[in-house]
């Protein structure tokens, strides 16, 4: 089943950055958002990739930006929102969804996840901080994960960092709500896309794989879509109350533990 990226939302008018869009959750994020009238900025570390994204996003009819950065470096993750900003003319939706996959219990594996899944999505809120400031409906949005919620015996290090970064919405959300700038964040559970992680673990991994579908209570991986979905309600002013919450998009997973 292809679902259709066409709620009844318009992003009209709006700005919106997506670091951390080419490829699976990131850029149906990024198409939604195009489709339903956003101008629209991309970064990720791949350029064919970006090239790509950036030709989807502009056949929508809308600005469409990209740039190569390295989230993990903090001077190219603010050199980067700059220049988004300075493309789009400013910034109404901040989207972080990066991840460094950090799941290797080990100083790689918390580092990859520490600085690319929380320090850049700090890195890159302080950058859009100003911008936000003068924006009618700004908001800011974190990837985190289903992880975030339960032990681990398997990537403690990425369940770790996506709880950290559940929490930083919260207190995020808190703080800058004097200025009117909503925070929130999206869990989605077991995604599954061409050349994703559990697109690989089908071949690489097939118990696992089979172990993790029997868990969702759906009977079925998720769709990037079906993320982008939530991302559409919780930047739009139909969420215009919601601020310093994280919704699980996980077909129930979750329930199961």
């Amino acid at each position: 089943m292809t679902l259709p990226l066409r709620p009844s939302f318009d992003f009209h008018g709006y700005r919106v950055v997506v670091a951390g869009g080419s490829k699976g959750i990131g850029r149906s994020m990024a198409l939604a958002f195009a489709e339903a009238g956003a101008a629209v900025s991309v970064c990720a570390r791949g350029e064919a990739a970006l090239d790509e994204v950036r030709h989807a996003i502009a056949a929508h009819g809308v600005t469409a930006h990209t740039r190569s950065c390295d989230l993990a470096d903090a001077t190219a993750v603010t050199s980067y929102i700059e220049e988004a900003a300075q493309v789009l003319g400013g910034i109404d939706v901040l989207v972080n969804n990066a991840s460094g996959y950090g799941f290797t219990d080990d100083d790689h594996g918390w580092l990859a996840g520490f600085q690319v899944d929380l320090m850049a999505a700090v890195r890159a809120s302080h950058a859009a901080l100003p911008l936000l400031k003068t924006s009618a409906h700004a908001s800011i949005l974190h990837t985190s994960s289903i992880a975030a919620f339960h032990p681990t015996v398997r990537g403690a290090p990425y369940a770790a960092i996506k709880a950290a970064l559940s929490q930083y919405t919260t207190s995020q959300a808190l703080s800058l709500a004097k200025h009117r700038i909503r925070v929130n964040a999206i869990a989605p559970g077991s995604i599954e896309f061409p050349d994703g992680l559990w697109d690989r673990r089908k071949t690489d991994a097939p118990e696992l794989y089979q172990q993790t579908l029997a868990k969702i209570p759906f009977g079925r991986y998720g769709k990037p879509e079906e993320v982008a979905h939530a991302a559409l309600f919780l930047a739009s002013p139909y969420a215009s109350w919601i601020t310093g919450q994280t919704l699980c998009v996980d077909g129930g997973q979750l329930l199961s533990g």
